[in-house]
């Protein structure tokens, strides 16, 4: 897979050509609704016709496997599809093999170099007997170079049908779902979610249901909420009989908690609850995993930082999600929403008291949209990659690219002569964010939040990581 940027003058079929792609597949896989329409430094991705393949109207597995000469059962592993009938438009497969021709004088070492493919596995994809006997001619299967495998967790705040809808094509790019939220209560009780449909979803791809629990009441982090549970050992055994029932009920594997807004003093009380929450549902093979506000250091003020022990939720916890975005913040002036220099920031830190392999990268799915000059006590539009890239398009201006924040944006203005300034994740936003996480060696990456249209996005995912299912 490639990443393309639009160029001026530069048309869908002559970029499809110059990558040697059918312009079918690169509509497909980018969504791209007006093909005749494309705004300069627009990032679309770009499969590789040889490994890759967009499904398209009519397809179905059996007959992409017949395309290029596997078996149904190895394209679906291939792809993490649990049910091979359950395969979507636009859904980029990876092929397991790609076919070389033994040209006059080859060695079987010398074509495992040129691929970067181990000998032995070429020797057991092809059931050759003699590895020093190939000849002109023969077609060898070539495996495809394995990449990292990785866990990914979604937030998923739309429980509905649409909900259900969108697990259902992209759940196989997930380890866990996270629907938002369950809230404790005061006397130890948790609120009710209708979240049946995007269970359902999760249990037909595999993906492991994550019960998210937060200190939210009246549509806000409530920080008196969290003091009442974390002062109160006695009503803790409650919530968390509470929590094991409604995860037993409901098919969950594992418990988030994401409080927020914790007041400092309470910071140990927490860390405490932690330890009561593992011991009870450890023995219960339920996993736990916390959301942490991103901190740069330990000694980091601010009430939504300080009672967040980075070291003691590196120990007493399965994982941990580092919410690496939300600089560029609804109420705030306009900035990239995960700046990749910032993100850094925070996990040279986190790596330094956080076992590695514990930590998720949190990944923005989101784009926000200012009006400017900014004034203190406006707030930003919400949009999704794709809603942003239309909107330059509307206004025909050019998408620019800060590299210091590996970040895209653009200027436009609105009918009323309103300006307006727009930030938001591209795929070579993303691919900056994957290259990160193999570089610190995370464990994987979750994402805020599902519902918003990313289609570049997948793509790259599958590029970089194969998906660890549990």
């Amino acid at each position: 897979m490639k990443i393309h940027v639009v160029q001026r003058g530069e048309t869908l079929w002559r970029i499809a050509q110059q990558y040697g792609n059918d312009v079918n597949q690169v509509v497909l896989v980018n969504q791209l609704e007006n093909p005749d329409s494309l705004v300069i430094g627009q990032s679309i991705v770009i499969p590789n016709p040889e490994q890759e393949y967009v499904v398209t109207p009519g397809d179905n597995l059996w007959k992409i496997a017949q395309r290029y000469g596997v078996s149904v059962a190895e394209l679906a592993q291939a792809n993490n599809i649990t049910n091979p009938s359950l395969i979507f438009v636009g859904e980029l497969l990876e092929i397991p093999y790609t076919t070389h021709v033994v040209q006059v004088g080859e060695f079987l070492w010398g074509i495992a170099q040129q691929y970067g493919v181990p000998v032995n596995q070429i020797v057991d994809a092809n059931n050759i007997t003699n590895p020093s006997y190939i000849y002109p001619g023969q077609r060898l299967r070539i495996p495809v170079t394995n990449r990292p495998i990785t866990e990914v967790n979604a937030y998923v705040t739309q429980t509905n049908e649409q909900g259900r809808r969108e697990v259902l094509a992209l759940g196989s790019n997930f380890t866990y779902l996270s629907p938002f939220t369950y809230s404790v209560q005061a006397n130890g009780t948790i609120t009710e979610m209708q979240e049946a449909q995007v269970l359902e979803a999760a249990r037909a791809t595999n993906v492991a249901p994550l019960l998210v629990l937060t200190n939210f009441a009246g549509r806000k982090f409530d920080s008196d909420l969290a003091a009442t549970i974390l002062r109160n050992p006695e009503l803790q055994e409650t919530l968390i009989t509470n929590i094991l029932e409604k995860m037993r009920a409901k098919g969950y594997t594992g418990l988030n908690i994401d409080f927020e807004y914790v007041y400092p003093e309470d910071r140990e009380n927490y860390n405490n609850f932690l330890r009561r929450l593992v011991a009870r549902l450890h023995p219960e093979g339920f996993t736990v995993s916390t959301a942490l506000a991103p901190k740069e250091s330990e000694a980091q003020q601010g009430l939504l930082y300080e009672a967040h022990d980075y070291e003691a939720h590196g120990k007493i916890v399965d994982f941990v999600v580092i919410m690496t975005y939300e600089w560029g913040w609804a109420g705030g002036r306009p900035w990239a929403i995960a700046p990749i220099n910032k993100v850094r920031d925070i996990l040279d830190y986190a790596v330094t008291v956080i076992p590695r392999d514990k930590i998720l990268m949190g990944v923005p799915l989101y784009g926000r949209d200012w009006k400017i000059p900014w004034q203190e006590g406006t707030f930003a539009t919400l949009v999704s990659p794709k809603e942003a890239v239309q909107l330059a398009d509307k206004y025909n201006v050019s998408i620019n690219y800060d590299t210091t924040y590996q970040s895209p944006f653009f200027h436009y203005v609105d009918e009323n002569g309103q300006e307006h300034e727009v930030w938001f994740e591209d795929a070579r936003s993303v691919q900056a964010k994957y290259n990160t996480v193999k570089e610190y060696g995370l464990r994987g990456v979750s994402y805020w939040v599902l519902g918003n249209p990313f289609p570049e996005n997948w793509a790259v995912l599958g590029d970089n990581f194969r998906i660890r299912k549990l």
